[in-house]
């Protein structure tokens, strides 16, 4: 047990919070069905927070090729939402989760997730300048292992199945970290983060 009273998790995933809600049997977690796009949803989500995580992303490679709008507004207008809305509930600190692929970005994942950095740090230094008591830090991730729609789990499978392995490039380089460690990087973050850091 902690001395959290409270934890929201906004997501406009019903099937995700329904499986959350049946696996955490705790009253303190509030589960609030809206959209990261939507300003009015971040707003009220917002209201007696004291910190925000934001990690709403669209995160697969592929959609966001095929889809690059549809990153944009999440990635990058939803990620704004966030700290907008965040720094108008009088929020101390925000901690934005991002990815390797936001460095030198070559496709519309790493470059939606790119342009959410610069938003964030943007925002850093406006508040900066205006004086306004919250913090926002910035995390990179690597390919978090054995996660959704990661890769070890597409080898895995194919494995399985007897399929032929894929690469994209034989040469390419992968940031693997396990879940633990995408965990401690947001935690150390959060403590020690301060405001315009990156992670």
């Amino acid at each position: 047990k902690t001395k959290v009273k409270e934890v929201r998790i906004l997501s406009r995933d019903e099937k995700k919070q329904e499986d959350l809600r049946r696996s955490i049997k705790d009253n303190r977690v509030n589960y609030i069905i809206g959209d990261v796009r939507d300003y009015k949803s971040t707003l009220s989500s917002t209201q007696k927070v004291d910190f925000v995580f934001q990690a709403a992303a669209l995160k697969q490679v592929p959609t966001c090729e095929f889809f690059p709008m549809e990153a944009y507004k999440t990635n990058v207008i939803g990620t704004s939402n966030i700290i907008d809305a965040s720094i108008q509930n009088n929020v101390k600190k925000i901690v934005i989760l991002s990815t390797d692929k936001a460095v030198y970005p070559i496709n519309a994942m790493g470059i939606s997730k790119a342009m959410m950095e610069k938003v964030a740090i943007s925002k850093a230094r406006e508040i900066e300048l205006k004086k306004i008591n919250c913090s926002i830090c910035v995390t990179r991730y690597g390919n978090v292992m054995f996660s959704r729609g990661s890769l070890i789990p597409f080898l895995i499978s194919r494995i399985k199945k007897n399929e032929e392995l894929t690469l994209t490039d034989p040469s390419m380089t992968r940031f693997l970290m396990s879940l633990d460690d995408s965990v401690e990087l947001v935690k150390h973050a959060f403590v020690n983060g301060k405001n315009g850091d990156t992670y």
